[in-house]
């Protein structure tokens, strides 16, 4: 981490845990920035160290609560920027905002566009991020864009934890919805298996509700892994993994990178037939949502590895070859 200018990484309130694993992972202490509150609620700061000429790494999740973090997100990159910072970079592992990135219906925003453009005129220049609810999200933003993925860490301990079964063509990769097949495809090629497709209705007047239609593919007698990008209220994935059973699966486990899990999604996941439900760590879950069906794990290597790549100048896609 010697080349060109120094290093200075931060971290805000969202994911303090998540800088802490970055700048482990790097040998780069967090530089010191104080957050505070004024007494009518607004967000204030103050850097506690010089950052002129510096590479600028602001490490903020936009989760609960998104408007909150989003905007101390903003704070911190105007603070760095006013500070002669040389490059201001967002290291954003969950994009908040990111679902509404289309008009599905007649006067609608596109949030995620305009958060895109929130970030590029607040002084960003970059931005390092996982797993975007669609692709084309990278084309809302005029700076450059450096979009991870957790579905290899997801997908190497599947590899391990069934292993036999793998091996056996007893797996079977399933997507919650048609709109997650190409992830489900890919998540599918790298355990050498083939996948479904839950066919599902969603309601476009009240979010968050879905109901399982019908099954496609071969799925009877056979451990399903559901794979998604995000799982919030956990309705479309319990009622999934419901379908699967019902319609002969032996066993379901089900994964995605961002675990929101708001309102319900507790006590739908401990109430579900899902055996297990793996996450990459790029939003908290806090301990009262803890549960035993539910595991964590480390994505913070591949951000460190990018955020180092990043600051040598070196290849970002060489990483997922």
């Amino acid at each position: 981490m010697s080349r060109g200018n120094g290093i200075k990484i931060f971290s805000g309130t969202a994911h303090p845990q998540f800088a802490e694993r970055i700048s482990k992972e790097l040998g780069v202490p967090l530089s010191s920035m104080k957050h505070f509150r004024f007494s009518d609620g607004e967000i204030g700061l103050s850097i506690n160290e010089t950052v002129r000429g510096a590479d600028v790494y602001l490490i903020q999740p936009t989760c609960t609560p998104a408007n909150e973090n989003l905007f101390q997100l903003l704070i911190m990159a105007d603070a760095v920027k006013r500070a002669s910072a040389h490059y201001v970079n967002a290291v954003i592992p969950y994009f908040g905002y990111a679902r509404q990135d289309r008009k599905a219906k007649p006067r609608e925003p596109i949030t995620a566009k305009l958060v895109a453009n929130m970030l590029a005129h607040g002084g960003i220049d970059r931005v390092i991020t996982a797993d975007l609810h669609s692709g084309q999200i990278q084309g809302f933003f005029d700076i450059p864009v450096d979009h991870l993925t957790g579905m290899n860490l997801l997908a190497d301990y599947f590899k391990d934890f069934l292993a036999d079964e793998l091996k056996a063509r007893d797996v079977v990769v399933v997507s919650p919805d048609v709109g997650g097949v190409a992830r489900a495809r890919k998540f599918a090629v790298k355990l050498d298996t083939d996948i479904a497709i839950v066919d599902k209705r969603r309601s476009y007047d009240v979010a968050n509700v879905s109901e399982v239609m019908d099954i496609v593919g071969n799925i009877k007698g056979r451990t399903a892994i559901l794979v998604d990008d995000i799982i919030d209220t956990a309705g479309t994935i319990c009622h999934a993994a419901h379908g699967l059973v019902e319609r002969g699966c032996k066993r379901v486990f089900a994964c995605a990178t961002h675990a929101i899990l708001s309102g319900p999604a507790m006590d739908r996941i401990n109430n579900s037939e899902i055996q297990r439900l793996i996450f990459a760590d790029t939003v908290p879950i806090p301990e009262e949502k803890a549960s035993e069906k539910i595991l964590q794990l480390s994505i913070a290597p591949s951000f460190a590895e990018a955020i180092r790549r990043v600051h040598e100048e070196e290849s970002i896609s060489e990483m997922f070859d």
